[in-house]
């Protein structure tokens, strides 16, 4: 009887032991609805993140917050209270994002945003300390695109913006550097994202005649003002932001979005830039999507791969302090990933600080133009 316990009672250890020794990371990703155009790369994505970190294996589960802020909130409370996991991958949207850092920060998770906007973790706060951001800055992006007009002698911009934090912190950002610059802002227009027509704020832009304009939307929200201004007759220089980096903004707007300059990681032109780490590293990504889905992945895909890369690096510096599933490993987790350095993504080579919750560098973003219906490198 005795021994029939002391064989129960190590059974149990063991089971509880092997349950630490498992990672969980949720993951919540608009796969329907709106943003689908973003979600579904990054859902798919999920199948080809990295099993193992050290001797820890990972699970993650992978829920879909059909475009929806609150049910975002729903699914990241989900993954919270009744799975437990130590860090969450997503949302897609920006809006979505936005919405739970307050219960990803009062529950001590982690939580890596795929998300373009910079209010995500700037300014910093003690919520927002929390959360990583892992696709470039938009300030980022946005030098790139003003040094591009400025070269180009543009004077004047047309801005038309999504109607959400994603549209706002790009006029916020591309305001200031515009304005540094001596380019003149002489329309600021906003759309909803299921808006069917933008024929009044395209109108609006094109009655101040600008030199050019210059378009702040993710995914397939950006492909109707273009195609508007196009139909009005507008032929000045329009630029995207990195929201339209995607096969479907070249699928819907065909030739009426040739000649369009936007600025993005290297991942969207890997195979034109010369090689480097994270070169090799986003064509062996790009290359297990392709085998898997007879596709060539988006820009947003990327967004969670990396997010998984610097959990990877993270996890076993964190469960010296803590095992997982506990708030002990969940807070020396956020440290870790504060201090990843030197980690080698698809997008470029992400060094995070304290000021720094997204850690790339601008030498990672390219100038991009659409010409014959694909993405070209501007040298």
């Amino acid at each position: 009887m005795l021994l029939k316990r002391i064989i129960a009672t190590s059974m149990t250890l063991v089971a509880v032991s092997s349950a630490y020794a498992q990672v969980k990371i949720g993951v919540v990703t608009s796969s329907t609805g709106p943003v689908a155009s973003v979600g579904i790369h990054q859902k798919n994505t999920v199948a080809l993140l990295p099993k193992k970190a050290g001797d820890l294996s990972i699970e993650y589960i992978s829920l879909d917050d059909a475009s929806d802020p609150n049910k975002s909130v729903t699914e990241i409370k989900r993954l919270i209270n009744e799975d437990k996991v130590d860090a969450i991958i997503g949302p897609s949207g920006s809006p979505n994002a936005m919405g739970v850092i307050p219960f990803v920060a009062e529950a001590g998770v982690p939580m890596l945003a795929p998300v373009g906007t910079t209010a995500v973790i700037l300014p910093m706060t003690e919520q927002k300390k929390w959360v990583f951001k892992t696709h470039h800055n938009d300030g980022q992006i946005a030098i790139a695109l003003v040094n591009n007009m400025v070269k180009n002698h543009v004077k004047t911009v047309g801005f038309i913006g999504i109607n959400d934090p994603y549209g706002e912190n790009w006029s916020k950002v591309f305001g200031e550097l515009a304005a540094k610059n001596n380019i003149k802002i002489v329309s600021n227009q906003r759309y909803q994202r299921t808006d069917t027509s933008v024929t009044a704020q395209t109108l609006g832009v094109i009655s101040e005649s600008p030199d050019a304009v210059l378009i702040a939307a993710p995914g397939v929200a950006s492909v109707l003002p273009e195609i508007t201004l196009v139909d009005q007759g507008y032929k000045g220089q329009i630029y995207q932001t990195h929201g339209a980096a995607l096969q479907v903004f070249l699928d819907m707007g065909k030739q009426k979005v040739e000649g369009t300059i936007l600025a993005a990681s290297l991942i969207l032109v890997a195979d034109d830039v010369p090689d480097s780490p994270s070169k090799a590293v986003a064509l062996d990504y790009i290359a297990r999507y392709k085998k898997m889905y007879n596709q060539h992945p988006t820009l947003f895909g990327p967004g969670v791969y990396d997010a998984s890369l610097l959990l990877v690096n993270a996890i076993p510096t964190a469960s010296k302090k803590g095992k997982p599933g506990t708030k002990e490993f969940r807070a020396a987790l956020r440290d870790a990933l504060e201090n990843s350095k030197n980690v080698v993504g698809t997008q470029g080579i992400i060094n995070m600080t304290p000021e720094d919750h997204s850690g790339f560098s601008s030498a990672d973003v390219a100038l991009i133009q659409v010409k014959n219906g694909k993405w070209t490198v501007i040298k």
